[in-house]
């Protein structure tokens, strides 16, 4: 059974992703805003855009600073993460009062966080109105993961090196396994009907199912 979602609520829809915490620096002074509103943009040059609301304090630190850094945590912010959003930097300077310890950045001037799986260096490369929000488009200069976490895609070996996934207001996730889906083959058997390919494609994925449940395998994405 279907039922209504609110337009304000859409976003959630599309939300799931990884929640970023969005460092930046400017005239000695650093801060941090969790943001979910995160996404690749381009593969060459390498662009990833972070919407940020006028009324955030980062907005001024990003805007004049042009820079940040993208820092992925895990489950071991989990809190930290939620608590970063409740308060603002123009107020108190949260990493202090947090006391996440930082190290530099080799790229930018926006320091990096201790204890996330991975991190994004950018300089602002634009910055767009999208409706009440701003879109920062940044080139790439540098990025980092811990080892036991990413390897060209995300490891999802150990739960402490999942990163921590956004689903709105204080609820989180991990991703649960990973699954491989098989990689369709070259069209040499023009033969074939596309209906029998695709009932091939369905068995392989019923087969996989069943012995997924054999095994006492769990689908979907287990909560932080």
């Amino acid at each position: 059974m279907r039922r209504p979602v609110a337009e304000t609520d859409a976003r959630r829809l599309l939300g799931g992703g990884p929640v970023t915490l969005v460092t930046s620096s400017w005239h000695g002074k650093s801060n941090v805003m969790p943001a979910a509103l995160v996404t690749p943009l381009s593969f060459d040059p390498p662009l990833v855009g972070v919407a940020v609301h006028p009324s955030r304090h980062s907005y001024d630190m990003i805007r004049y600073s042009e820079q940040f850094a993208l820092n992925i945590p895990g489950r071991r912010l989990l809190h930290h993460v939620q608590y970063l959003g409740s308060v603002s930097g123009a107020d108190v300077d949260k990493l202090e009062l947090t006391k996440l310890p930082t190290f530099k950045a080799t790229r930018v001037e926006a320091p990096l966080i201790e204890g996330c799986v991975a991190y994004i260096e950018c300089g602002v490369e634009d910055a767009l109105r999208t409706g009440d929000h701003v879109l920062f488009v940044g080139q790439v200069l540098a990025a980092s993961a811990d080892a036991e976490a990413f390897d060209g895609t995300w490891l999802l070996e150990d739960d402490d090196e999942k990163p921590l996934h956004y689903l709105g207001v204080n609820f989180y996730a991990l991703l649960g396994p990973k699954m491989e889906a098989r990689i369709p083959k070259p069209q040499e058997e023009a033969e074939k009907s596309l209906e029998e390919a695709f009932e091939e494609e369905m068995q392989a994925a019923r087969d996989e199912e069943e012995r997924r449940r054999e095994s006492g395998g769990k689908a979907g994405p287990e909560e932080g």
